[in-house]
């Protein structure tokens, strides 16, 4: 089984690469986070802590050095915990066999009791075997419905980065930067009438660059503001 795909069809986005990351005010974590990928170099802080709301690019960034790390030959975990926890604390059996686990979402295990002794077992074996861990939440730790000290504590070790809300010219920049890896020329003109009608969550602009490059591409046009409103429905 390869660590990034797992029997219950986690796989990682082609395009959440680091290239493909724009980081505005978030350069430093990112960084870091591909400092952490780095395997001949693994460091004392072997935890590191990212937040940051809905749309800010935290899976992004776990699912970029979990291919880093599989493209550098090494073994590599995403497990989006909001999506995986009803299969259960067996997801972080032998997590400590892998040279990067990045846990997403894990506000959504946290107050489970289960869960919490899993999760700090979990991240001493990782110490222990000298691995890697990246966590993604919500909020930053001490904002966290922990119940078990032993866990908080832990956390509280970990290297903490909180990630900010891109401005509206660096979400075009960051619109331009993904269309340009597609293929596709986004200008000013249209990039702002995009930001304008849609709604500003990172996430859904890269949905919604999505689907007008396959509409692009379907109708050999170009992106131009009539053809997004055809497309699109606006």
């Amino acid at each position: 089984m390869k660590p990034t795909q797992l029997s219950l069809g986690v796989r990682l986005r082609d395009d959440a690469t680091f290239a493909n990351y724009y980081p505005g005010a978030n350069a430093v974590t990112l960084g870091y986070v591909e400092h952490a990928c780095e395997a001949e170099d693994r460091w004392l802080d072997s935890l590191l802590y990212i937040w940051g709301s809905a749309g800010s690019g935290r899976s992004h960034l776990l699912q970029a050095a979990c291919l880093r790390v599989e493209e550098r030959g090494g073994r590599a975990l995403y497990l989006p915990l909001a999506d995986l926890a009803k299969y259960g604390t067996q997801l972080l059996d032998n997590v400590e066999f892998c040279d990067l686990v990045c846990l997403d979402d894990v506000e959504a295990v946290l107050g489970q009791p289960e869960w919490e002794e899993a999760l700090f077992h979990a991240f001493n074996r990782l110490r222990d075997a000298g691995k890697q861990l990246l966590i993604a939440a919500d909020a930053p730790p001490r904002k966290l419905p922990i119940k078990l000290p032993d866990l908080q504590s832990r956390l509280s070790l970990a290297l903490i980065f909180q990630l900010h809300e891109l401005s509206d010219d660096e979400k075009l920049r960051a619109l331009q930067l993904r269309a340009s890896r597609r293929g596709l020329r986004l200008s000013d003109d249209v990039g702002r009438f995009i930001l304008a009608r849609s709604v500003r969550s990172m996430t859904v602009l890269f949905d919604t660059l999505e689907q007008l490059d396959t509409a692009s591409l379907q109708a050999q046009r170009k992106l131009t503001i009539p053809f997004l409103k055809e497309a699109l429905g606006w």
